[in-house]
């Protein structure tokens, strides 16, 4: 029983570390992938949508960033989704409201029902 316990101990602290460097790993990508994303953003070639992710409004140039961007938040929205017990559309759906709240003027974001504007 006792090997047992600590077994499971230690395979808990190993899920918690790979969970804590799977975060930070997301979270320097969208660091690195900011001034990309903000250029794409500022030229109207991609704009926030209404689910919390990148959507090409223009010529699809770095379609890499925005897909990869895109999966990132994806990741982030589902393991805030699992920690509060709701779905990740949810969360997409909040974040684009926030997303859209702090946006500089000129960015092109989705409101809720689908139509495009720029703010």
């Amino acid at each position: 029983m006792r090997n047992r316990t600590l077994i499971l101990t230690l395979a808990l602290a190993l899920c918690l570390a790979a969970t804590t460097a799977l975060a930070d790993s997301v979270k320097d990508r969208i660091i690195a992938r900011k001034p990309a994303v903000t250029a794409l953003l500022a030229d109207g070639t991609v704009g926030e949508n209404n689910q919390g992710y990148l959507e090409f409004r223009g010529a699809k140039k770095q379609a890499d960033v925005v897909a990869a961007e895109n999966q990132d938040r994806a990741a982030v929205y589902a393991a805030i989704a699992k920690k509060a017990g709701t779905t990740p559309a949810l969360v997409g759906q909040r974040r684009a409201a926030k997303i859209a709240q702090q946006a500089p003027s000129g960015t092109w974001l989705q409101k809720p029902e689908g139509a495009w504007y720029k703010k």
